[in-house]
């Protein structure tokens, strides 16, 4: 799109600009005489050259080489010819001259001096023809064009800032779902992927004395790698639905199955779904990090609704020397973050670890 506008913006302002010389260019050539029509030429390439380059460069939002210079010559070469020439030169420039200046140099200072250039344009065909109507054409000819030229390239910046915009956008979205692909990813399988490892070591060590107990073992190991086999289908579809209860009542069976006893204290209250899916998140990525780093054997699980905030807290008592906050943690604040709510993640006073989360209720 941008392309069709650069090329329809250069179409229009060439056409213009030299519809508005090339009569008095063609005349000067037909009856003047050999200096006359040298100046022309070389007043219509003084001319042309800089007013093509500032335009080109004001396309591209940017200013030409040696500016402010090259617009200084294109000044020149609009109101000087007028001492040698004297064939109206200015009529078909000035109007032209208006653009670059509009686009080059701040509008706060290049206004005034357009309506001025008007003005004096205005002054000087009424001057030779006091004709009321031909001194407002002209006057309106260089705020028009100027204001025309300006809209184009105006145009045409717009549309390339526009898809830049849009190019950035999209590839924020694509960061975006990658990030969540990978925090979900690790937020979901990490507690699945520990579980499968418990089971199957508990499973070898009750093979040879306790095979009963080995195969129930295996067979929950089995039904742990199928939510995690669904977990995966989830992320890639984008739609994960999680319940704070059911997470908690898988919580609790993971962690007794581990030997760990599971105390829960729940608040009877009715959440938002998204609060109510970043503590679901929170129990998740709590129990992973007590069946990874911790030597816990009791582990409690408490919820509470006070002032508008739901909080959840998660308590282990065997908590192992922790170092920064690793990739789970972060992708918790996230989430909590999302919600509207805030983390906090510290050893207890008795050798423990206390996760704790508070969201809007």
């Amino acid at each position: 799109m941008s392309k069709q506008a650069r090329i329809i913006a250069i179409a229009v302002v060439a056409l213009v600009s030299v519809g508005y010389t090339i009569a008095a260019v063609v005349v000067s050539l037909i009856e003047g005489s050999t200096r006359t029509s040298v100046l022309t030429l070389v007043t219509f390439a003084a001319f042309y050259t800089p007013h093509f380059l500032n335009v080109r460069a004001a396309l591209r939002n940017t200013r030409p080489r040696f500016f402010p210079l090259v617009l200084a010559v294109q000044v020149l070469a609009t109101y000087l010819p007028e001492l040698l020439l004297h064939n109206g030169w200015s009529a078909g420039t000035a109007p032209l001259l208006a653009g670059p200046l509009l686009l080059l140099v701040d509008l706060r200072w290049s206004v005034p001096v357009v309506v001025a250039m008007a003005g004096w344009q205005g002054w000087q065909v009424y001057g030779y023809s006091h004709d009321i109507g031909s001194t407002g054409y002209y006057m309106l000819t260089v705020l028009i064009t100027g204001g025309m030229i300006y809209g184009l390239v105006r145009l045409v910046q717009v549309t390339t800032e526009l898809e830049a915009a849009r190019a950035d956008l999209a590839e924020a979205a694509v960061l975006k779902e990658r990030l969540r692909i990978s925090r979900d990813l690790h937020d979901g399988l990490g507690r699945s992927l520990t579980a499968i490892a418990l089971k199957g070591d508990l499973a070898s060590r009750l093979l040879d004395r306790d095979p009963a107990a080995a195969r129930t073992e295996v067979g929950e190991l089995v039904q742990v790698a199928r939510e995690a086999a669904q977990d995966v289908r989830q992320v890639a579809r984008g739609y994960r639905e999680m319940t704070l209860a059911g997470e908690i009542n898988r919580a609790v069976a993971l962690l007794e199955s581990s030997g760990v006893t599971c105390q829960v204290n729940l608040a009877a209250a009715a959440l938002p779904k998204g609060s109510e899916e970043a503590l679901a998140w929170a129990v998740r990525e709590g129990v992973t990090n007590v069946l990874r780093h911790s030597a816990a054997t009791l582990c409690t699980i408490s919820t509470s609704v006070r002032d508008g905030a739901a909080r959840l807290e998660l308590v282990n008592d065997g908590a192992h020397a922790t170092g920064a906050r690793g990739g789970g943690l972060s992708g918790l604040d996230e989430r909590a973050a999302q919600a509207g709510g805030a983390v906090q993640a510290a050893a207890t006073e008795s050798g423990g670890f206390r996760l704790a989360v508070e969201v809007p209720a």
